[in-house]
């Protein structure tokens, strides 16, 4: 087996592991179910990626997520290491091709989406595969008392069945008792096995400020505190409002929200993490899969729903362990906002059932069929065609997902891809029969070369345009038409959200909600609010220790850079001048009486607020007292 150390350089570049990966990863070798918790920036791929590029065999990742699934193939392909991604929208050929891949070529990881798990041509070719590990990322969606519960991420279990004998590795940022113990429960872990970083993060200094003016505010901690930056809000209107206000100031922002194309997005994120824009304003859109260490400050301007998402999203300042920021800005009417808010997004069970009938019609989706369809989601038209308000269908939408009946993928890219499915001989007959289809083709081979006729590969209608000296119109048109013919396969690009009915389509009037897990669910969004509130009202508490003791972590050791700890240094501080003070007015005034005037120029601090503080305390308890002639005398 080649060495962990040896991996790591050769594909990472770096000497050393970060704190715990080396442990995680060698309990992995020992074939040891292992759940990781590692905190946001603190490398957890890396605690899959490499034992599993120590095994033979192929590892299977769940995730969540399909651009943080295409985010992860896309850095593995990078560094020269095999990595296929399995997700809806995707042709049935493109997904035939991947799976036969993963049996028959070199493939060493297999992304998949815990609902196309499910399907039953992934669970054959899975039994076919020589499969060393099974890696779950962002376990948390497995418990119901996590903040993202996703039903499907229960049904990882059967691949244990499937896969008897290989370990599991479970990853998350953070997780509560309940939830830690809830993981290692549903994926069957043969004994408890955790590997936890403390929470803590030393450099980071956690605020709750009050402001009456919050971009005032924002701008002021902007102006002070130098480098990239991070502003979280809660709608797509805001990011581009306040973007659009910082620049007015001259600070470089822009704005980032999954309702942005994907070369708007793309170039946002590029020009923020290449330090070209200073502050990124998004919405929670916005982070996940991001390695910029360099972040000096992350402001929330609105409160998150929960205390997990707020600290992966304030953890993704300081990665680089140098000191940041993390404040959270407070206005009189958040509160109230905050239920509100909690309270619209889990709404009544009848306005689930009427969204999934109007999707139902919308895509004329049968009761009994549908399963892993995606189409394409305007939710402008949606509203529009149905007379329904679009935040209810926001919120209906993500409990739909939340129960399992369909995704929504908002961010959803595909670029365009091409797959030529004649064989050499017919596809000549074919280019000397249509000749003005010929200069296409020949370009395509001679980019593509055979890969053509073994992979989807993808395309750009605009470059092939530019080389062919046609127009990009002309070019998708030939495109169309040789799908058509069935000369190839041509998928265009997508760039619009994606809805995905992951089970069959039922009877929106039958439609199996548990509704003893939904109001469960829905007691426990508001008691993950109500944890946020204490966080931000606490005003006797160290910041780090109240994060701590949510997880599960009990510390005495105040983190001394948070608001609170700063708050009680400078009080402290503050003490200590005063009792100095007093000590100086004592010992001058014993060597005889003096006009307030006098003292103060006898005394080492100049700062004539304290000093008038300080007499007044001493004139109060009688140890100093005014004589006739107005001068100050110490009374023993």
């Amino acid at each position: 087996m080649v060495s962990i150390q040896h991996i790591l350089k050769k594909y990472w570049g770096y000497d050393q592991f970060r704190p715990l990966q080396a442990e995680i990863i060698q309990s992995v070798l020992l074939g040891q179910d292992t759940l990781a918790i590692l905190p946001t920036g603190g490398g957890k791929s890396v605690c899959f990626q490499v034992p599993a590029l120590a095994k033979e065999g192929i590892c299977i990742v769940i995730s969540p997520l399909i651009a943080l699934m295409k985010d992860q193939v896309a850095q593995l392909q990078q560094r020269q290491i095999s990595a296929v991604a399995i997700y809806s929208g995707m042709h049935k050929r493109e997904i035939d091709i991947a799976l036969d891949n993963c049996i028959y070529g070199n493939i060493k990881f297999l992304y998949l989406s815990p609902e196309r798990l499910q399907s039953d041509i992934v669970q054959e070719r899975i039994k076919r595969m020589p499969v060393s590990l099974i890696a779950v990322d962002e376990a948390h969606c497995i418990s119901q008392w996590g903040y993202e519960f996703r039903p499907s991420y229960l049904e990882i279990a059967n691949l244990r069945e499937l896969l008897p004998g290989v370990p599991v590795i479970a990853l998350t940022a953070s997780a509560t008792p309940e939830v830690k113990n809830d993981i290692q429960e549903k994926l069957h872990f043969k004994k408890t096995n955790l590997f936890q970083k403390s929470f803590a993060r030393k450099n980071l200094s956690y605020s709750c400020l009050e402001a009456e003016n919050k971009l005032d505010r924002l701008l002021t901690m902007l102006q002070n505190v130098a480098g990239s930056a991070i502003v979280y809000v809660a709608s797509r209107r805001l990011t581009v409002e306040i973007a659009k206000y910082l620049r007015h100031y001259q600070v470089p922002a822009v704005a980032y929200h999954a309702g942005l194309t994907h070369g708007d997005r793309h170039k946002a994120q590029m020009d923020w993490v290449q330090n070209k824009t200073r502050v990124m304003v998004a919405t929670n859109a916005f982070g996940m899969g991001i390695d910029k260490p360099d972040v000096r400050l992350v402001v929330h301007l609105d409160m998150p729903e929960t205390l997990e998402a707020y600290y992966q999203e304030a953890g993704r300042a300081g990665r680089d362990e140098k000191y940041a920021y993390a404040a959270l800005l407070l206005g009189p009417n958040d509160a109230a906002d905050l239920r509100k808010k909690v309270e619209e997004a889990h709404p009544p069970i009848e306005s689930l059932r009427k969204v999934y009938q109007c999707l139902a019609n919308y895509y004329q989706v049968a009761v009994g069929s549908g399963v892993l369809q995606s189409f394409d989601f305007n939710l402008d038209d949606f509203t529009r065609t149905y007379k329904l308000k679009p935040l209810q269908v926001h919120f209906a939408l993500q409990k739909l997902q939340t129960e399992g009946f369909l995704q929504l993928n908002e961010a959803y890219f595909s670029p365009s891809k091409i797959l030529v499915t004649t064989d050499h001989e017919e596809l000549y007959k074919f280019q000397v029969a249509n000749p003005e289809l010929d200069p296409l083709l020949k370009m395509l081979l001679r980019l593509y070369g055979g890969s053509v006729y073994s992979n989807f590969v993808k395309i750009s209608e605009k470059e092939l345009a530019q080389n062919l000296k046609a127009t990009e119109a002309m070019v998708k048109k030939y495109f169309a038409y040789l799908h058509q013919r069935g000369i190839l396969l041509y998928e265009p690009q997508h760039d619009v959200p994606q809805i995905v009915f992951t089970t069959q389509r039922y009877d929106a009037a039958q439609l199996p909600i548990n509704t003893k897990r939904y109001n469960m669910l829905r007691q426990n969004g508001f008691q993950k609010m109500e944890a946020v509130l204490h966080y931000v009202n606490s005003t006797n508490r160290c910041r780090t220790q109240l994060l701590l003791e949510y997880f599960g972590e009990l510390s005495d050791e105040p983190c001394r850079i948070c608001d609170y700890c700063l708050k009680k240094r400078k009080a402290q501080r503050h003490q200590e001048i005063q009792e100095n003070l007093q000590h100086q007015i004592r010992e001058t005034l014993k060597s005889g009486n003096l006009h307030p005037k006098e003292l103060a120029l006898q005394l080492a601090t100049k700062d004539a607020e304290i000093i008038y503080s300080v007499l007044t305390q001493l004139l109060d308890a009688g140890q100093v007292q005014y004589e006739p002639d107005g001068k100050l005398k110490w009374v023993k």
